[in-house]
């Protein structure tokens, strides 16, 4: 059985892109555009792993983390920072991220953050 991911940002165009570069081998069990959406979609689905952006509108990639964390301690949430969100980096991995990716995405990069966590 495949791994279940949840692909949340609030860019259509990087929740598409995210789809595509993980889709061959992982299932996409759903998408959310904020963080109150992928604690709602987290309890729904019970993803293996959660892509999650750190800014976003309503309630951010950090809150968002903590909660899903708060739910399931065992959670895999795997940030999706910009270049230079140094300082919010830190503050994901203090409410439980347990990897990143810098944008613009590269494949590879993608690939073996996903593949480090579902390692560990």
């Amino acid at each position: 059985m495949s791994t279940g991911v949840l692909i949340v940002d609030d860019s259509h165009f990087m929740r598409n892109l995210l789809r595509q570069i993980l889709e061959q081998d992982y299932r996409i069990l759903g998408e959310a555009s904020n963080g109150a959406e992928a604690v709602k979609l987290y309890k729904e689905f019970e993803p293996d792993i959660v892509m999650m952006d750190i800014v976003m509108p309503k309630c951010n990639g950090i809150k968002a983390t903590a909660a899903i964390k708060k739910i399931d301690p065992d959670a895999s949430v795997i940030m999706c920072t910009s270049v230079g969100q140094r300082e919010k980096m830190k503050l994901a991995v203090k409410a439980g991220a347990d990897g990143y990716v810098t944008k613009p995405f590269e494949e590879p990069s993608v690939r073996k953050a996903l593949s480090d966590v579902v390692a560990a």
